[in-house]
């Protein structure tokens, strides 16, 4: 007999857990949100329904697990940010890998249907904070005080605020589509952060 709680079994689950997040990101790219069901995730991934009800209560909760793990690395932590000692050169690298992925009409689609269902759904938005916007800022924010110990920063600066003044005006951008996420607007971003919070 094997053992159904073994290797196997783990791989399996792993396996088709990707599968849920892989279909789940197709079909919100293909199809308007309102259209994409657990049902047409499901047949996409090749499971049953009830694999995912089984893990996720709704179509949002699995949208929001396929959104996770694109945050996450291969061991499933988040991603750290740079840290070459350059904050200039490191946070030019992450805005504009930022505006890229904003710009890509995939993400774009899924975090624009994500972005829907948090607006209408406290409870979502709360999770969405503490499990993934919150962790981030704080990788965001252990950035900025090692540039603030080496005197790249001011020493005074309040962290929230540099990451609203970075990051809100290429939000805003691509929240109302106003204007190209170009790697020119991802530094000018940056220039203005630093010269707003410099030594």
């Amino acid at each position: 007999m094997s053992n159904e709680k073994g290797p196997d079994h783990s791989r399996r689950k792993e396996r088709s857990r990707q599968a849920i997040f892989a279909a789940t990101r197709a079909l919100v790219t293909e199809e308007a949100y309102e259209k994409v069901t657990v049902e047409a995730i499901a047949a996409r991934a090749g499971v049953g329904k009830q694999t995912i009800y089984r893990r996720w209560p709704s179509k949002s909760a699995v949208v929001f697990a396929a959104l996770l793990a694109l945050s996450e690395d291969a061991d499933g932590q988040s991603v750290a940010l740079p840290d070459t000692g350059d904050l200039e050169a490191d946070l030019k690298l992450v805005m504009r890998a930022t505006a890229e992925e904003f710009a890509d009409p995939s993400f774009d689609r899924l975090i624009r249907a994500f972005n829907t269902e948090i607006a209408n759904d406290a409870a979502l938005a709360a999770e969405y904070r503490e499990k993934l916007s919150q962790p981030l800022e704080e990788v965001k924010k252990a950035r900025l005080r090692s540039a603030q110990e080496v005197g790249q920063l001011d020493a005074d600066a309040d962290l929230d605020l540099v990451l609203e003044v970075l990051y809100a005006p290429l939000f805003q951008r691509w929240l109302h589509r106003s204007g190209p996420l170009t790697a020119t607007y991802a530094d000018s971003l940056v220039d203005v952060t630093l010269r707003a919070f410099g030594p």
